[in-house]
């Protein structure tokens, strides 16, 4: 009997040393996903430029702009084309100085970057310490997830919902952009897992979490662009928090904005005040929703009870 059950795959020990594998993924995740993307829409865009038809019924058949525009759509077509391919897979992982190729022993989570003391053997450029960093959190939160939920269902569903919410925040930080291929995927995550039973919300309440979290955020967003004329909120940040609702249920939702709302205005004050942050360059949200989603995770009851209660 011992021997068929497979539980010790998802006790803290063994998920804290998958977690360390997976962040070293999402660390290639964070650093090309974006890129990928942005490729993505060039090329799109390129395409565009070059729809002949397209630009007549914006821009008038008559309109001078007509040729420069396709000239341009086919010469970023054509630079695009010229790049190197770009996958989460390929080109194999190297240093950004010198373009030393990452050998496997260099790329053993936490212990390489301790062994090469942060930097490259090659040319001996510093590595930054958000590699071994993210690997420590992604280790750390399958950790604690396992102790939270135990050997069942509800562990593995809610490990994989945390590597995405820590790839998301991390891109969102960087760039501004959460992936559609992120958080669309946290909403049907919870919507079907909820429906299976492997995790410990209903099929109405993820449901509604999902519905609740997308439309509160989008109404704020509405209405902020109403009263001042920008757009305050990316529609990204209405996805994650609807992915967040979904896995979770409803009812943490409160306590979600509210908790990720008070860090981010304090964040959002100390990076003006004490960093000289321009008010007109938007503050990325997604990385304090995620923020108040683990919390929600972990301690979603008590955060509930407190928010009713001020």
């Amino acid at each position: 009997m011992a021997l068929a059950s497979f539980d010790w795959l998802l006790t803290p020990a063994a998920l804290g040393i998958v977690g360390l594998l997976i962040g070293s993924f999402l660390n290639v995740v964070i650093h090309r996903k974006p890129v990928i993307l942005e490729r993505q829409w060039l090329g799109d865009a390129a395409q565009y430029l070059q729809d002949r038809a397209a630009m007549q019924r914006v821009l008038g058949e008559g309109s001078s702009l007509l040729g420069r525009l396709a000239s341009e759509g086919k010469a970023l077509e054509g630079a695009l084309q010229a790049l190197p391919a770009l996958t989460l897979s390929r080109p194999r992982s190297r240093c950004p100085s010198c373009g030393h190729p990452i050998a496997w022993h260099e790329n053993i989570p936490l212990l390489s970057w301790l062994r090469l003391r942060g930097k490259c053997s090659a040319c001996a450029a510093p590595i930054s310490v958000r590699y071994p960093l993210v690997e420590a959190l992604t280790g750390g939160l399958f950790a604690a997830v396992a102790w939270k939920f135990g050997a069942g269902a509800a562990t593995g569903v809610y490990c994989l919902a945390a590597a995405v919410l820590i790839a998301a925040a991390l891109i969102d930080l960087d760039t501004t952009l959460l992936p559609d291929d992120l958080t669309l995927p946290l909403i049907g995550l919870g919507v079907v897992s909820a429906w299976q039973g492997w995790i410990p919300v209903s099929l109405a309440d993820s449901a509604l979490g999902g519905f609740f979290g997308y439309f509160s955020l989008w109404a704020v967003a509405r209405s902020y662009k109403l009263v001042r004329g920008v757009d305050g909120m990316a529609e990204g940040d209405f996805k994650l928090l609807a992915g967040l609702g979904a896995l979770l249920g409803w009812q943490v939702l409160p306590a979600i904005v509210l908790l990720s709302s008070a860090v981010g205005a304090a964040a959002g004050i100390f990076m003006i005040v004490a960093r000289g942050h321009q008010r007109n360059v938007p503050i990325p949200f997604g990385p304090y929703l995620v923020g108040g989603g683990v919390a929600a995770l972990f301690w979603g009851p008590a955060l509930s009870r407190l928010y009713l209660a001020l």
